[in-house]
């Protein structure tokens, strides 16, 4: 192997590396197709360790005081930022996006969260409430075990998104990478434990559906949070279900863009750049539908076009790259089926088309109509579908007819109408000339169909801890009888 990044064992349990029992999971580097790591899934069994171990430790965990929590946060945010270069390699190893993004996007971003929740941890508080000379007081208690389900675009950010909130509220977790990109969860175990995690808190399970299915029923699992797809968030909500368990869920979307004619239309183009193929589209919330004021429809098409064209596609650990393969080859067939149903479809093919081999360029399709299947169907890749519009009203309309509800986007010079659009748009997150912003200070996540509950910011405490209410008598007891 050319481009070895074989892990010490494939899974992480009760604070050491522990080689799986079940079938075999190759890794492939998406640019080449070689394997660079060979991994095996975990069985039944070891998710149920794994679980105990996560049960078993999580009390003593609990019970320290927040700041000895936050303190093993901060700390491993500052290894993450230490090794940089060295975790910007793995991950682009792991799902082929180029190197000056994983470079700025992913383990950054992932180091942000942990020092953000380790800040966090020592300020959470409760309440008290006063009844006269009665008084109740509040208590925000950790939920327990909680299970971690990641998806493969943003792995190592991901499993850091849902592991600080988690950890700084005393809760332990068990985290299942998606089978497509394995690496980064490991890592961050071992770092976790370089930074003080006591064995058990933080555990990596591997697998396909199977182990997710397995550790979401366990019945030590208090809490589920998922990024994946609306069709398997549907299956691990009801399976959470069964068990009344908390759940976060962060699925796809099919969000708009909006651009109103009197917005820079450079602006505007690089929003939209940034909004479908930025990680070769590979992001949910992307805003996949553009709507395009009609007056200066063909400038931003022209821009949009010229600035396409100059995108570098190539080797993601060339430095010069921009845009990198697709993670997969089923993915891959998967985009290519969706840029020829727009062609059949009668949408007008601006620029890019079906690539070769693992990369899809940059493609534009105009002439869009919003029945047509790429306007309604999320792709998951680098493909922008434009759509004109004549006014607010409609275009807001218009955006809002979708099942989904993950993000949306305006650019416009009227602050006014800028508030007023993101106040109807139905998304959770909304951008004013703005897009694909998220930092670990605001809140993430879904409304409809594209989830249920928030990421990051002090939001995201609420959903992994729970209010207990202690009532204190302070007077003798009047009973009827």
């Amino acid at each position: 192997m050319t481009h070895d990044a074989q892990p010490a064992a494939s899974l992480y349990i009760n604070g050491a590396p522990v080689e799986g029992r079940g079938p075999d999971l190759d890794v492939l580097y998406p640019f080449t197709g070689e394997v660079i790591a060979r991994l095996r899934e975990a069985d039944v069994a070891q998710v149920a360790e794994a679980t105990a171990a996560a049960a078993a430790a999580q009390p003593a965990w609990a019970a320290l005081r927040p700041v000895e929590r936050g303190r093993v946060l901060i700390r491993a945010a500052q290894i993450i930022r230490e090794r940089a270069e060295e975790l910007a390699r793995l991950e682009t190893l792991d799902t082929g996006k180029p190197i000056q993004e994983t470079r700025v996007a992913d383990w950054p971003s992932g180091a942000d969260a942990l020092e953000y929740f380790g800040g966090i941890a020592p300020t959470v508080t409760g309440q008290t409430i006063p009844l006269g000379s009665d008084f109740v007081y509040t208590i925000r208690e950790a939920l327990g075990v909680c299970a971690g389900i990641g998806a493969w675009n943003y792995p190592s950010q991901i499993a850091c998104w849902k592991a600080a909130p988690a950890l700084a509220m005393g809760n332990a977790m068990v985290f299942k990478p998606s089978e497509e990109t394995p690496l980064g969860a490991l890592k961050l175990a071992e770092i976790l434990t370089e930074a003080g995690l006591p064995a058990g808190i933080f555990n990596v399970v591997q697998g396909r559906g199977a182990v997710g299915a397995a550790l979401v029923s366990d019945p030590r699992v208090a809490k589920v949070s998922l990024t994946g797809s609306v069709a398997t968030g549907q299956k691990v909500y009801a399976a959470a279900a069964a068990g009344m368990r908390h759940v976060t869920m962060e699925l796809g979307g099919k969000s708009p863009l909006i651009v109103f004619d009197d917005a820079s239309v450079e602006d505007a183009v690089g929003a939209a750049i940034l909004a479908n193929f930025y990680s070769s589209g590979q992001i949910c919330s992307n805003g996949t539908r553009v709507f395009v004021q009609r007056g200066i429809l063909p400038d931003f098409l022209k821009r949009l076009s010229e600035r396409a064209a100059e995108v570098r596609i190539g080797d993601p650990l060339d430095e010069t790259t921009q845009h990198g393969p697709i993670v997969s080859a089923a993915q891959t067939d998967k985009i290519r089926a969706a840029i020829a149903k727009g062609q059949a479809e009668g949408a007008r093919l601006v620029c890019g088309g079906a690539g070769d081999g693992a990369f899809v360029p940059p493609t534009v399709f105009a002439d869009v109509a919003d029945a047509m299947w790429i306007a309604r169907e999320e792709i998951f890749g680098p493909v922008m579908s434009v759509l004109a519009f004549e006014t607010e009203s409609e275009v807001l309309a218009r955006a809002n007819a979708t099942p989904y509800g993950l993000a949306a986007g305006v650019f416009t010079r009227d602050l006014a109408r800028g508030h007023r659009m993101a106040a109807g748009l139905q998304a959770g997150t909304t951008w004013i000339n703005a897009y694909n912003l998220t930092p670990v200070e605001a809140p993430f996540g879904g409304v409809k169909m594209s989830g249920i509950g928030r990421e990051n910011s002090a939001a995201a405490i609420d959903h992994y801890s729970q209010l207990k209410s202690v009532y204190v008598g302070m007077g003798a007891v009047d009973a009827p009888y």
